[in-house]
């Protein structure tokens, strides 16, 4: 993997933003050619700087109104109990992301549904029966202060 330049990081702060945006403009904006610019974006792939492109979709239009974290504490601190629960997590649609964490639990998770009967139904039927939970904590989100946030290039 090679380093990256001020120029490599201008391109991921545009692209941070604007994901959309052409070659061209890209180009013009960082002051490279075209071409340079494309090989440049194809490195940063390559390399994996760029993991990937989607659009950033509006949930409660979508009936995904319920942003929710839980807390996951696990019965052992075992590899293979670590190994288990991470590899049924991810087979799990509604888990938008699963951090391992230190402190007093062992996983963050977040997630986002309808409502909270909705989550009551994820929290029994998904959740609990995953591999090695012992204990959850949820945190229902009230309001979304800040939920955009770019790298700081």
């Amino acid at each position: 993997m090679t380093e990256i330049d001020k120029i490599d990081r201008r391109i991921l702060g545009i692209l941070q933003v604007e994901g959309r945006i052409a070659n061209n403009e890209l180009a013009e904006r960082i002051g490279l050619s075209p071409t340079a610019t494309s090989d440049r974006l194809k490195r940063l792939q390559k390399d994996g700087y760029i993991v990937g492109f989607g659009a950033r979709l509006d949930p409660h239009r979508l009936g995904f109104g319920l942003l929710v974290f839980i807390e996951v504490l696990l019965d052992k601190t075992t590899p293979d109990v670590f190994d288990d629960f991470a590899k049924a997590v991810q087979r799990a649609p509604e888990v938008l992301e699963c951090h391992m964490v230190a402190g007093g639990f062992d996983y963050l998770i977040k997630t986002r549904l309808a409502d909270m009967t909705t989550y009551r139904r994820f929290l029994g039927d998904v959740l609990l029966s995953l591999p090695g939970v012992k204990e959850t904590r949820t945190y229902a989100v009230m309001e979304e202060v800040k939920n955009d946030g770019p790298l700081p290039l």
